[in-house]
This record gives structure tokens, C-alpha cells and sequence, in this order.
């Protein structure tokens, strides 16, 4: 039986056990209620509710918290409508231009819910632990600003679905919101006199709520006490879970970019990505994703090293390779085999720097390197070992294999030959080339069978260091929120987990920890990330979000004080809440369903 076949199972057995339990009344006896399809049990509690006035003794601290939450969540407000207005004009503009994107994870709906297990972008583990303190902290964040402005929180508990997934505060909604009419309009078979007495009980309705928005501006200039919350202390509670969720993400961002990722470094960017059969590695017993690590007492940190040693050697040598897989160094003996006599070595051209020699010699792009003036070209160590010997303002002969699409002239040979005048690239005045090596990092070495893929690890270890300089620019806010979505180049970075993993190692005060390290560094990546994730979507100008609640108030209150009119300014408030919401809703669903529609088009 399939682990999909049984996760099934257990998802049906629960969603009947809960559903009998719900008919009988159980659930409710036991004050749980249940909502959603799956369903999502809401387990509430009393016990702690002392502990929450407690937590909230610090008044003044607790106000300035939920302040500062309040500017955070308008400028998460501008921040979030921008990024939704500009994706979707992006989108309207491709279709205009005929080049709509095609249908792909990045928008495929699954990926739009923050659901471990359900969204691709998120490991089940590391995500499930960053929802729950992302929840949790939210919800607790509300009830305790509620207790320090005197709303009476009714119950707290936690939201369960096979696992607990978060938990939850209940605020009382009518302190919360105010009172709501229940009241309907009478029908129209209604009598007169009924229709009079209800008219009598909306007249008196009117008056109260007029006399309770007296009160409240009594009360928020100081002049006298209300019930219930006034508009500046509700935004303070809502505005308190988005404050949490930043001020969580920002622990937990500043503990993984500095003192974990410090402690973290390379092991090798030498990986075997695959072993000839009956290949002298393949004898010695060379695996498939084992990293090298050392070959007799040279250390090897790239695939680079490994071809400038074995340039070294000739065939017969015997060597040692040390390599590491699974946290298991192993040692391997290898005796050096001739090259075969077809074989063509050469270094790929894998991009050229705009404007450098190369570029206006007309080297391009998939071209193979063979020969710099007289020395053959026949890995990357003899290029890199070549170009150090070299001089600004020098002129060499590149001789390179065209591409397949190349349609310049070629010599006898069916090669290509460029006189190329070097510039220079650094203080020490050495040639300059400008070429970038590589057939996507993946190096052969035809005398070992073996080929062997270079990740970039430390290039990418400082590129993860380098985030927190880069958020003084929006384009560093981008990177950090797409970081686990689209990564660096689009491959997305989830943590150190799988075969990334195999290529770090803990160092300094981590070194104990072992693989303990990464553990920690994956729990704080998620923590952060959703937590910043989720106070930034909350900021959204919609309702039931808190920024929509709070975007609602303030609209009311400045409608209010141009007109003085407790009416109109709830009837614009509510429009333009309202049209706001629609707005968003539409405009995520047009970014789900826009580049399907466009294929169809």
C-alpha cells in the first residue's frame, strides 16, 4: 500500500469520527466547534485567561508595541497593493503583447495557500513548525492588547486537524466591533402598526448608537469613559498580531543570517554526479553524490582543484581519494588511466561578459575553448592556470569549436581562431578574457570515469550572507520574499535539506551540534519567512484581514470628519472596504487564472 493511499485513510477515518462525534452533540458538550471541509477542530479553554492579564501588567509597553504595529501595517498596506497591482498589470500588459506566460507552479493554486504538504514551495516538517508559532503568536498577540484595553477575551484554545496546526484567542466581537443589528426590516404583509413600532424601535436604535459615538469621542480625547473598544484600541489590537508576526520574523531572520549562517560552511563544490562502468572510479568503489574532499594530502574545496592535481600526475599513478557522503568519509585507491584517444577536452563557453574582449572578438555563447596561443585547452584548471600568466593589453589566438547555429568562417580544421587583445582585471594588471566556464558547473575527467558537478556552495553560502545589506533597496524586500519561491535564479531555497546539504559543514560553536546545525538553521528560515509572510499579507486593505478592519476604521474616521455624519461615514467606509476586497480577490484570482485563459486565447 502507498504512502498516498494511506494518508487517505487516515484523513477519511478522521473527517467520519468527527463528523459522528459533531451529530451526537459531543463535540459541543465538550465546548469544540468545527469548521472547514477538512474539518479543523477548534478546542477552546478558559484555563490561562489569568495569565493573559498577567502578560498584559506592562500597559504602556504593550500600547507602544501595538503602535508602532499600526504604522508597520499601513506601510505593509502600501507595500502589498503595489506588489499586487504591479504583478497584475504585468500580467494585462502580456496579454497585450501576445506573450502570456504559460501555466506553472508559480501559480498554480495549491501554491497560493501557505498549507504545508499542500504548497510545493513548503517542507511539510519546517513549514508545520513555522505555522504554528506563526499562529500562535498572532492570535495570543490580539488577546493580550485585548485584556490591556479592557475587551474580555472568552475563551483560547488550539486549532486541530489530525496534528495541532496554531492556536487561537476568542475576543468578545461585540467589545470588539460593537453590538450588531439582528434586527430584519418588517415584511411586506407587515400592519401599519407594526411597521410603526419598528420605525419607534430603528428611531431609538439610531439615538443610542449616536449617544454611545458621543462617548467615544469623550473617551478617546480623554474626556470620559466608554464601554466596548474605541476605533484607536481596536486598531491597536489588530494591529498587534501583524507587529507580532514581524517582530518574530525579525528574531528569527537576524539569529539565521548572522550567528547560524556563520556557522556554516563549505565542504567541498566537488560532487560525483555520475561513475563510468568498469572506470578505475567505479572499481575503487565511487558513488554517485559522494563529495571529494582530498586527494593524497591535497585538500579539494572545487573540481578545480581535482584537475590541477591530476595535471600533476600521468597514467599508472596510483591516488588516493577521500570523499564524504552521508556524513561517512570514505577512502578510495584509483590508479590514473590514459585518456582515451577521442576524447575531446576543451573548456564551454557558458556566457560571455557583455563588452569584454571575448565579446568583441566575437566569441559566443557554447562555443568550446581547445587552444589559448600553443597550450591545449583541456579543462578548466588549464584555462584558469593560463590566464593567470597573462597581461593586460596582450594579445592571444583562441582557438574554439563552434556551436551548432554558428555561421562565421571556419578554418580547415572546422574550428574557429580569434585574436583576442586582453584587458585587465585586477590591480596585479593580469589578463582579462571574459568568459564565463562551464557546462552548468559540471567538470569530466575521462582518466578517473568520472564527471563532477561544482554547485557554487560558497558562492552561494555569501550570496545568502549578502540579503541583509541588500534590504535597504526594494529589490532585496523581493529576494527575501520570494527566497524560498524563486531563490537566487529560479531554483528556490527551502533550507539545508537533501543533497544541498551534503556540500556544508558546521564549524566554530556549531561544530558539536553536527547535523543539529541545520535543523536550527531550517526551523529559523521558515519561522521568519512565514512570519513575515503572513504579517504582510494580513496588512492587505481587506476584510475579514486585520489590515481591512483597521484600513475600515480609519476610513470611517476621516470620512467623519468632513461630514459629521455618522451614516455617510459608515456607508463609505463599508463601500470602499468593500470595493477594495473585491479588488484583491479579483486580482488574485486573474493572477491564477490569467496565464490558463491566455493559452486558450
Amino acid at each position: 500500500m502507498s504512502g498516498t493511499s494511506i494518508a487517505l485513510g487516515i484523513i477519511l477515518l478522521y473527517w467520519f469520527l468527527v463528523s459522528v462525534l459533531d451529530r451526537k452533540g459531543i463535540l459541543e458538550k465538550y465546548n469544540i466547534s468545527t469548521f472547514g471541509p477538512l474539518p479543523i477542530l477548534m478546542i477552546r479553554t478558559t484555563r490561562g485567561l489569568k495569565f493573559l492579564d498577567v502578560l498584559a501588567r506592562p500597559k504602556l509597553y504593550w500600547r507602544s508595541f501595538a503602535n508602532l504595529g499600526i504604522l508597520l501595517m499601513f506601510a505593509g498596506m502600501i507595500a502589498m497593493f503595489l506588489v499586487i497591482a504591479l504583478s497584475d498589470l504585468a500580467l494585462y500588459t502580456s496579454f497585450l503583447n501576445g506573450n502570456v506566460p504559460e501555466p506553472g507552479k508559480y501559480n498554480a493554486p495549491r501554491n497560493i495557500l501557505l498549507i504545508p504538504g499542500v504548497n510545493e514551495f513548503i517542507p511539510f516538517t519546517w513549514g508545520v513548525i513555522a505555522l504554528i508559532v506563526t499562529l500562535v503568536v498572532h492570535e495570543f498577540s490580539h488577546a493580550i492588547l485585548c485584556r490591556v484595553e479592557g475587551i474580555r477575551v472568552k475563551s483560547m484554545g488550539i486549532l486541530y486537524a489530525l496534528v495541532p496546526v496554531g492556536g487561537f484567542a476568542e475576543p468578545d466581537d461585540e467589545q470588539l466591533f460593537g453590538p450588531k443589528n439582528t434586527e430584519k426590516e418588517p415584511p411586506l404583509t407587515a400592519t401599519i402598526e407594526e411597521i410603526e413600532e419598528w420605525e419607534k424601535r430603528k428611531k431609538a436604535r439610531q439615538e443610542s448608537e449616536g449617544s454611545g459615538l458621543k462617548e467615544l469621542k469623550q473617551e478617546e480625547s480623554g474626556s470620559g469613559p466608554v464601554t466596548g473598544a474605541t476605533r484607536t484600541q481596536r486598531a491597536r489590537i489588530l494591529a498587534a498580531g501583524v507587529m507580532a508576526n514581524f517582530s518574530v520574523a525579525f528574531v528569527a531572520l537576524l539569529l539565521f543570517f548572522g550567528p547560524v549562517l556563520g556557522a556554516i560552511a563549505p565542504l567541498s563544490d566537488a560532487m560525483v554526479l555520475t561513475v563510468n562502468e568498469s572506470s578505475p572510479a567505479d572499481l575503487a568503489g565511487l558513488e554517485e553524490g559522494m563529495i571529494i574532499t582530498q586527494i593524497n594530502d591535497t585538500d579539494i574545496t572545487t573540481a578545480v582543484d581535482l584537475q590541477t592535481y591530476l595535471e600533476t600526475t600521468s597514467p599508472g599513478d596510483t591516488v588516493r581519494i577521500y570523499a564524504e557522503k552521508n556524513d561517512t568519509v570514505s577512502t578510495h585507491d584509483l590508479q590514473i588511466a590514459p585518456v582515451p584517444s577521442d576524447y575531446i577536452g576543451g573548456v564551454i563557453v557558458g556566457g560571455v561578459v557583455p563588452g569584454s574582449p571575448a565579446a568583441e572578438a566575437g566569441i559566443e555563447t557554447g562555443m568550446t575553448m581547445i587552444r589559448i596561443n600553443d597550450t591545449k585547452m583541456q579543462n578548466v584548471a588549464a584555462f584558469i592556470n593560463f590566464m593567470e600568466t597573462t597581461r593586460a593589453n596582450q594579445t592571444v589566438e583562441v582557438e574554439l569549436l563552434p556551436h551548432e547555429n554558428y555561421t562565421g568562417n571556419l578554418t580547415e580544421n572546422g574550428t574557429v581562431v580569434f585574436d583576442v587583445k586582453l584587458s585587465s582585471s585586477s590591480e596585479d594588471d593580469r589578463g582579462f578574457l571574459g568568459i564565463v566556464y562551464g557546462n552548468n558547473g559540471v567538470v569530466a575527467f575521462p582518466m578517473l570515469g568520472i564527471s563532477v558537478w561544482m554547485p557554487q556552495a560558497k558562492v552561494y553560502l555569501d550570496a545568502l550572507k549578502q540579503i541583509p545589506s541588500l534590504l535597504t533597496v526594494p529589490a532585496g524586500w523581493l529576494i527575501l520574499f520570494g527566497l524560498p519561491i524563486y531563490g537566487f535564479a529560479g531554483e528556490g531555497f527551502r533550507g539545508f535539506s537533501g543533497t544541498i546539504i551534503q556540500f556544508y559543514q558546521p564549524v566554530g560553536w556549531a561544530e558539536p551540534l553536527g547535523i543539529g546545525i541545520f535543523w536550527i538553521a531550517n526551523t529559523l528560515l521558515w519561522i521568519g519567512w512565514l512570519n513575515f509572510y503572513v504579517g504582510l499579507f494580513n496588512c492587505l486593505p481587506a476584510v475579514p484581514l486585520d489590515g481591512g478592519h483597521v484600513f475600515k476604521d480609519y476610513i470611517y474616521s476621516f470620512v467623519y470628519r468632513l461630514t459629521r455624519s455618522d451614516s455617510v461615514s459608515e456607508k463609505v467606509s463599508n463601500s470602499i472596504t468593500a470595493s477594495f476586497s473585491m479588488l484583491i480577490l479579483f486580482s488574485f484570482i486573474f493572477m491564477i487564472l490569467g496565464p490558463f485563459v491566455g493559452q486558450w486565447i
